[in-house]
């Protein structure tokens, strides 16, 4: 049986095991693809030789701007071609790694997160090229293999390489499963921040029968715990939910029964919107800390920063790709974890990410509706033809 280019792709970069932060040949092939349409292919390699990463930069400027050093602007198609791990083989219905076709649905690791997407991507210029080879506008890709794992030698690699020469552009869409139901039905038109912290509070070990010749820091960890649970950070905003603020685990004691501790350690993380900065929640909670008297540490890292694109250019270019291509108003969402467009944000002024629907990512028989597969990649080719 024959199947549509996007689907072919699809399954060939399906069939390779590219567990973060292995590409496993994807950018390979993907750059043979690219560059055969006129494509200029820089591939990035980055990290230790133990977590190498790859990383591609494909960016093609139409023949009579090159000739005549006219400056177009430039939409992106970023995404990561690494996956995250199968979890137990014995639990898929069929092999991960082995594109497979069962009641309407394509079934493979990274089938919906996201080498459809990256499929859909391609197949989409090359289409464009092909119709209208001298449209006003450039094209390009940027793909990573560190996307799912710790995401430091991957698209900000290429951001930071972009930016060194001054190379930057006009609209980012990010392949990311943000669908629910049907592709097209929702994008996310931002994210937000995620900054964790790891707080030590001191105490003084000793044995339990004698609680005035130690001091117990769970003790005097508690009234603080509490005031930082109901706080109210922020309100959000007409695109953000309020900043949320969880402890995620707490650790004290060394198990035995009779015994105080002599420390309490919580590891927890901020999800902060807009409204709030890292510097202004950074402060407010260390001000708790020390109205409280506790003797602590307190080590931070910021994951990432919020990014928000409000309705312009690109929103509405792909909303109006969405309800030609599928008949939808499509949602706008800034719900869910991080991506890498925290990255492509500190260049790119317009930053949305659209794909397929997300129910079954990072799960056992991750899959994606077939009929989903063409509708992404002529949502695609409708936004570059509405941004051309």
């Amino acid at each position: 049986m024959t199947h549509s280019p996007t689907r072919t792709l699809a399954e060939a970069l399906i069939a390779r095991p590219s567990v973060t932060p292995e590409d496993a040949g994807c950018i390979d092939l993907l750059s043979q693809r690219l560059a055969a349409v006129g494509f200029r292919c820089e591939v990035i390699d980055s990290g230790p030789a133990e977590f190498r990463v790859r990383n591609l930069w494909a960016k093609r400027v139409p023949a009579s701007a090159v000739q005549t050093a006219q400056t177009l602007p430039t939409l992106v198609f970023a995404g990561h071609t690494d996956v995250v791990p199968t979890g137990p083989l014995g639990e898929w219905s069929s092999p991960p790694f082995v594109p497979t076709e069962r009641d309407g649905k394509l079934y493979g690791r990274g089938a919906s997160d996201m080498k459809t997407s990256i499929a859909a991507f391609v197949v989409a210029a090359e289409e464009f090229i092909a119709a209208q080879p001298e449209a006003p506008l450039n094209i390009a890709l940027l793909l990573t293999s560190d996307e799912e794992g710790p995401a430091l030698d991957g698209t900000t690699v290429v951001i930071e390489h972009l930016r060194a020469r001054g190379e930057g552009f006009e609209w980012c869409i990010v392949g990311e499963p943000t669908s629910v139901r049907q592709t097209g039905d929702m994008i996310k038109n931002g994210r937000r921040g995620t900054m964790s912290g790891k707080l030590t509070v001191k105490g003084i070990q000793g044995h339990i029968a004698y609680p005035q010749l130690a001091r117990n820091p769970v003790h005097q960890l508690a009234p603080a715990l509490a005031e930082l649970v109901s706080i109210e950070w922020d309100r959000g905003n007409e695109f953000f939910p309020p900043t949320s603020w969880q402890v995620s685990n707490i650790h004290s004691g060394t198990g035995a029964s009779n015994i105080i501790p002599g420390a309490a350690v919580v590891d927890f993380n901020f999800r902060f919107c807009t409204e709030s900065t890292p510097e202004s929640l950074q402060q407010r909670l260390e001000a708790i800390l020390k109205k409280h008297g506790l003797d602590y540490e307190l080590a931070w890292t910021l994951g990432g920063r919020p990014f928000l694109t409000t309705p312009g250019t690109l929103v509405q270019a792909v909303q109006a790709a969405i309800r030609t291509e599928t008949g939808l108003e499509t949602e706008l969402s800034t719900t869910g974890g991080t991506s890498d467009g925290r990255f492509i944000a500190t260049l790119c002024p317009e930053v949305i990410e659209l794909g397929p629907p997300n129910a079954t990512i990072h799960k056992i028989d991750e899959h994606i509706q077939i009929s989903d597969i063409e509708p992404l990649k002529n949502i695609y080719l409708r936004v570059l033809e509405n941004l051309s």
